[in-house]
């Protein structure tokens, strides 16, 4: 389980950020960072790949109750311009940004840091190690989860409901027959091919 070992050894506030959305064909790339509080930290908080929707939910809700956050989000055209990487560093450097605060130290998830001012450590597997890195975990997935959900209303065919973006078969199906749509990244393989298929 994800613990605070890190977080003591850094300057406050330790701000943990994370992302979600790297790899789907469709929809967004978002961050999250978190300021745990001092105390009444939510029991439970994980790797959000090892919560159920219901748990995520329920931390999700208790984490915008008790700590600080900040999201940034980057839309597939902007993902296509920049690339995924630099999409995602961005996306965490609004994450952070948007704490209306300065962190003293940041943890982020991964073997890479964006190109910013803050101190700040990258932990490969972050997620399942850092109380804060995992809460962030929670709000990056889920809230991207909503922003599909909400654009499967629209799309219906791809499936996003079900699949968030990702190219799981019948998405890709869809796909084929159908075109990509507007929040779908042009410049991922499937997603190219299917246009010119078309």
């Amino acid at each position: 389980m994800p613990s605070l070992k890190h977080e003591k050894l850094c300057l406050a506030p330790v701000v943990g950020v994370d992302e979600a959305g790297r790899g789907p064909l469709a929809g967004p790339v978002v961050a999250a960072a978190v300021i745990l509080p001092a105390k009444g930290v939510p029991r439970g908080i994980n790797d959000s790949k090892k919560l159920s929707a219901t748990e995520r939910l329920r931390l999700h809700d208790r984490l915008r109750g008790c700590a600080t956050i900040g999201v940034g989000i980057v839309e597939a055209d902007e993902i296509d311009s920049l690339n995924i990487y630099w999409a995602t560093m961005k996306a965490m450097t609004l994450a952070v940004e948007a704490l209306g605060c300065a962190p003293g130290h940041v943890l982020v998830d991964g073997n890479r840091l964006p190109r910013w001012g803050y101190a700040a450590t990258p932990i490969v597997s972050g997620d399942a190690i850092s109380l804060s890195i995992a809460a962030a975990s929670i709000i990056a997935k889920h809230t991207r989860d909503t922003i599909m959900i909400a654009h499967a209303e629209s799309y219906p065919q791809y499936n996003w409901h079900s699949n968030k973006g990702y190219g799981c078969r019948v998405h890709l199906s869809a796909l084929r027959e159908h075109g990509p749509s507007p929040l779908h990244r042009r410049s991922f393989g499937p997603v190219a091919q299917a246009s010119l298929d078309l």
